[in-house]
């Protein structure tokens, strides 16, 4: 197995963070070797040092693409850590239905900006399937997004394996949303139809993609400097629709960096909205 020297872990984590923004410090040595290793190996390189050199003169950016997808792959499932769902389902969608009631808006834009393979995304639309029947009738938009060029083509096809269907999932849910497929599981039609994929880096302006009612960004930010997550959090304060909600880890805390943002509860679930501008004298 090739070993990954000091002075090529700096490197290649200066190299990391200038395309992703993701900081892998002195003690991250051992998960660069194991997302990288078989990278390296299929390459020819004899060493991680090649590979880096190799990566930077790559015209065609394939090297750098597999690179980020291998960094950026993080553990996922249907339905993770399920505070953040029964908060959609008892709070935040009911209040969006009462107030599209009282405005007449014609739509429900949701964002999960950083999807991966689609897990979290169909979750929430499985859950509004649930919640409201027809989706159609609230107009309700789900856009999922990824750097990883990979995960967004997965999470586009809707197919997943049956480890990955076991997760999260009940019995009932896989039977009437996903069909058996040769490999896997694929997801139904009007579950696929709801939600759209592409690939964006949050570290570039995102303003392109509009303004939604509920953002979730959840387990990213952890892996960003503070001087990165201070802009980052600022562009999704003008990405969020007035009174909108911003979702983020049970981890994480905008406390003290973002001082835009005011925290809310609901039984065990924490949540962000803009503040309210003071009135004026």
């Amino acid at each position: 197995m090739i070993r990954l020297q000091p002075d090529e872990q700096k490197n290649l984590a200066q190299y990391v963070y200038s395309l992703c923004a993701i900081t892998l410090d002195e003690s991250k040595g051992y998960l660069i070797e194991n997302r990288l290793a078989s990278l390296v190996e299929d390459s020819g390189c004899a060493s991680y040092g090649a590979f880096l050199q190799l990566a930077k003169s790559d015209i065609s950016r394939a090297t750098e693409r597999k690179i980020v997808d291998a960094i950026t792959t993080n553990e996922t499932s249907f339905f993770r850590d399920t505070s953040p769902f029964d908060l959609l389902r008892h709070k935040i969608v009911p209040e969006l239905i009462d107030r599209r009631a009282r405005t007449g808006a014609a739509r429900i834009r949701i964002w999960s900006a950083a999807c991966s393979t689609g897990q979290e995304l169909y979750s929430i639309a499985i859950l509004l399937k649930e919640l409201l029947g027809d989706t159609d009738r609230y107009g309700i938009r789900l856009m999922g997004t990824d750097i990883s060029n990979d995960a967004v083509a997965r999470a586009s096809r809707g197919r997943f394996s049956p480890v990955e269907i076991s997760r999260g999932l009940s019995e009932a849910q896989r039977t009437k949303y996903f069909a058996p497929v040769e490999g896997g599981w694929q997801i139904r039609d009007e579950i696929r139809g709801m939600a759209s994929f592409q690939k964006l880096n949050l570290m570039t302006d995102f303003s392109s993609l509009g303004r939604f009612d509920i953002i979730f960004c959840r387990n990213v930010a952890i892996y960003f400097t503070e001087r990165d997550r201070i802009p980052l959090f600022g562009r999704m304060e003008r990405a969020l629709e007035p009174g909108g909600y911003l979702v983020i880890g049970s981890m994480e805390s905008l406390n003290g960096i973002c001082p835009q943002f005011e925290s809310k509860r609901h039984l065990r679930s924490l949540f962000y909205q803009v503040k309210s501008a003071p009135p004026r004298t």
